[in-house]
């Protein structure tokens, strides 16, 4: 419990410095889509408005936990399985920043060996919603504790995602249409409503029922992760075992509802 203390006690500190630097990003956005053809024009864009509060953050973060380390977001970033690292990302749903669209998130989330521990997921543009969580201490929203919801099928909705480099993974490709069409037969309606962590955050909060995905993408799913199992959700593989940053699959789905989920996507190879 005295963990459990320390780690709520930092996170209002985390939500301060995750908020700051929402806001300088969504005032530095153009008011319409950036207007770069290619995707090193796109890049340059990006980096160019993302790199000074990406800097920021980890200045503000490193001043909250000097002892903690710095891992890239970047999905060929590798997560290590010892000590305590941030984790964060300015722009979760940087396609929908750039095209001027919403919603984008920033999320930082302090993992230690190789387990989310804390994690803040912020909206500054939907809302300014924010989820928090620490590990054994419950979930969030705008500080006030969230569950998911129970829902049949029939009017259950999922969201699903794609990771970055998907494109260099047939398996995780064939696999996502697979999927899809399985679980479109199952619930009312699939729907991608942007960045993965909220997504997978909006699962504990009962905005969706459930979210799945496949492809490796640690950096995008820990913080949602640990916000759904917190609120208690039950988080899995898409086969239901226990989830890792580096499982191949990700289901995060309203408990009564995730057993018939696994058998959907046990049609999936």
């Amino acid at each position: 419990m005295d963990e459990v203390r320390a780690l709520r006690e930092l996170l209002p500190g985390v939500e301060a410095a995750v908020r700051e630097v929402g806001a300088e990003l969504a005032a530095a956005r153009p008011a319409g889509p950036t207007p770069g053809r290619t995707l090193g024009e796109l890049t340059a864009c990006f980096v160019e408005l993302d790199d000074p509060v990406a800097a920021r953050l980890r200045a503000r973060l490193g001043a909250l936990r000097p002892q903690a380390g710095w891992v890239s977001d970047e999905p060929a970033g590798t997560l290590p399985a010892e000590g305590e690292w941030w984790l964060c990302d300015t722009t979760d749903g940087a396609v929908q920043y750039l095209l001027g669209q919403q919603p984008w998130a920033v999320t930082a989330t302090l993992v230690r060996d190789g387990v989310a521990v804390l994690a803040v997921v912020h909206t500054p543009e939907l809302g300014g919603r924010t989820y928090r969580a620490v590990r054994g201490g419950g979930a969030e929203l705008d500080g006030r504790p969230v569950a998911p919801l129970e829902r049949d099928p029939a009017v259950a909705v999922a969201g699903t995602a794609q990771p970055p480099l998907v494109a260099a993974d047939p398996v995780a490709l064939r696999r996502a249409g697979e999927s899809l069409t399985a679980v479109l037969g199952s619930v009312l309606a699939v729907r991608c409503l942007g960045p993965t962590s909220l997504q997978v955050a909006q699962v504990g909060s009962g905005h969706l029922t459930l979210f799945w995905e496949y492809g490796a993408d640690a950096g995008n799913l820990l913080p949602g992760a640990l916000i759904a199992a917190e609120a208690g959700a039950t988080v899995t593989d898409a086969a239901g075992a226990a989830w890792t940053p580096g499982s191949d699959s990700f289901l995060a789905a309203a408990p009564g509802l995730h057993p018939a989920l696994v058998e959907v996507l046990r049609t999936v190879r």
